[in-house]
């Protein structure tokens, strides 16, 4: 399938899960993140859920990560200029929803992208290759670009991979691990 045809789909399955459902299996994966190798690192990044696209929920994973002592980054996003800026989140950040629903710092101490050395990542749909589909608007990979060469990527899905992507071109990021309900997938 393309990447149009996957966001229809898996929005559409995501729609169908019920509230346990989701909260289950956003434990499940949290969970699954404390094998990972990567607690040796310093600064995680996290987004922070779309509760209407039915978004696993990251709070979880949070306190995994606040319980680690780990820096935390959020970011608020630019729609015009598709740029995400970095805001450490502390006890004093302010979070506000914007108008597509997404959860975000008001303001708060930047992080640059180089400092970051895990990215857990959002995304609709993703393959056997690690490729992710995700709204289409590219926040993610422009910001992973921008990200240091060995940043850790981690995508979190409610569901298995698709056997392929037909449509991936050269500037589609891919994952190093993709985390669901039901293990952690290596690519």
């Amino acid at each position: 399938m393309n990447k149009t045809e996957l966001r229809k789909k898996y929005k559409t399955l995501r729609q169908t899960l019920s509230f346990d459902e989701i909260m289950n299996d956003s434990l499940a994966i949290a969970n699954h993140c404390i094998y990972l190798d990567i607690w040796d690192k310093t600064y995680f990044h996290l987004f922070l859920p779309i509760e209407a696209q039915k978004e696993i929920n990251t709070e979880f994973v949070l306190q995994i990560l606040a319980g680690r002592d780990k820096e935390i980054v959020i970011s608020r996003s630019d729609f015009e200029t598709r740029q995400m800026t970095h805001y450490l989140l502390t006890d004093n950040t302010k979070i506000k929803t914007n108008d597509y629903g997404i959860p975000e710092p008001v303001d708060g101490l930047e992080v640059p992208p180089a400092k970051i050395d895990v990215v857990f990542v959002p995304l609709l749909a993703y393959d056997k290759k690690g490729h992710r589909v995700g709204y289409g608007k590219g926040f993610y990979d422009v910001f992973l670009k921008t990200c240091k060469p060995d940043v850790i990527k981690i995508g979190l899905s409610y569901f298995d991979p698709e056997e392929t992507i037909e449509d991936i071109n050269q500037n589609d990021i891919a994952l190093d691990y993709c985390i669901t309900p039901f293990g952690v997938i290596k690519f």
